[in-house]
């Protein structure tokens, strides 16, 4: 487990070198975790022992919320002072997100071979 998560702390600090580096408006995991999506494209998948360190990350993934509960409770009158920008900013980014999401499947659905339902193979 430890050379996985080696692995994953070795990808974040790259990210974090070439943003800094490059001034990049990106934050540092993101790159990070994207030249890791590649080096694993390009192995062919992940190694078992970076299977293994992601899915227990992945089972203790919510105590990664527990930061931000914590922001939002020291932070409530700031929260109560910004209302309506975070109401537009949730709600902006939201419809934007569903928005590509729609987008990115259509995109994918056109690439696909069409099938046909077997309702429309009756004569």
């Amino acid at each position: 487990m430890v050379s996985g998560f080696a692995w994953l702390l070795v990808f974040q600090l790259a990210g974090e070198v070439m943003v800094r580096g490059l001034q990049l408006p990106v934050p540092g995991p993101v790159l990070g975790m994207l030249l890791l999506l590649l080096v694993l494209i390009w192995r062919g998948g992940p190694s078992d022992n970076l299977r293994n360190t992601s899915q227990g990350l992945l089972g203790h993934l919510s105590l990664l919320f527990v930061p931000a509960g914590v922001g939002i409770m020291v932070h409530g009158h700031r929260i109560a002072d910004e209302w309506l920008a975070l109401v537009v900013a949730l709600v902006f980014s939201t419809v934007l997100a569903l928005a590509v999401t729609v987008l990115v499947m259509r995109a994918c659905r056109g690439r696909s071979s069409p099938t046909t339902s077997s309702a429309e193979e009756r004569p």
